[in-house]
């Protein structure tokens, strides 16, 4: 596994060893950096469930000005450190080591009402943590209108439920055996003033 594109092109990632994560191929990622460049320079990302942090270095490669990275694994943890200090990103990365919806919170308290441009989310696959980390998300200050959030997930996975949570699904990017999910926040539930 390598950063693709950027100030750190080439350079190779370490992987958390065990099944416990589920590294995204280069070339999905490829596909899925191309689709997200134009909005990654000057970016904030956020990488939940982030395993080796593939996904946020990438994008802080490609010009995004800070990442988060959530993870609840400590072996996971090291390995996202020892990735940021490699490509010398460590500088715009905001490493978190706890369950996703509780730092979630705690990223809003750092955020002080900036908005987050980009979350990526690859859970664990068929244990709901999709629905519980949007609900999450729907509270929010950070997460506007604007945001796009992009949901790693099998290719069966069923997303009709979407809009009573308050999202609505932008575009579908199916892979052989996986899918992105592109998300956004559906504000017609505001009402009008």
């Amino acid at each position: 596994m390598r950063v693709i594109a950027g100030t750190a092109r080439s350079l190779p990632l370490k992987t958390p060893e065990g099944l416990d994560t589920r590294p995204t191929t280069d070339r999905i990622k490829e596909t899925l950096f191309n689709i997200l460049q134009p909005d990654l320079p000057g970016s904030v990302f956020m990488d939940l469930f982030s395993g080796s942090g593939a996904i946020g270095i990438e994008a802080l490669s490609r010009g995004a000005r800070k990442a988060y990275f959530v993870e609840n694994s400590a072996r996971a943890i090291s390995c996202i450190q020892q990735n940021l200090a490699f490509t010398k990103l460590q500088d715009r990365g905001i490493v978190l080591k706890q369950d996703v919806c509780s730092a979630l919170a705690g990223i809003g308290d750092r955020q002080q009402e900036e908005a987050a441009d980009i979350i990526f989310m690859d859970p664990p696959y068929g244990k709901g943590h999709e629905k519980m980390v949007l609900a999450a998300l729907l509270e929010m200050p950070y997460v506007t209108d604007k945001t796009i959030i992009i949901v790693e997930a099998p290719l069966k996975a069923d997303f009709s439920w979407l809009e009573e949570c308050g999202f609505c699904l932008t575009r579908e990017k199916c892979y052989k055996t996986n899918k992105h999910v592109f998300i956004k926040r559906n504000d017609k539930e505001g009402g009008t003033m």
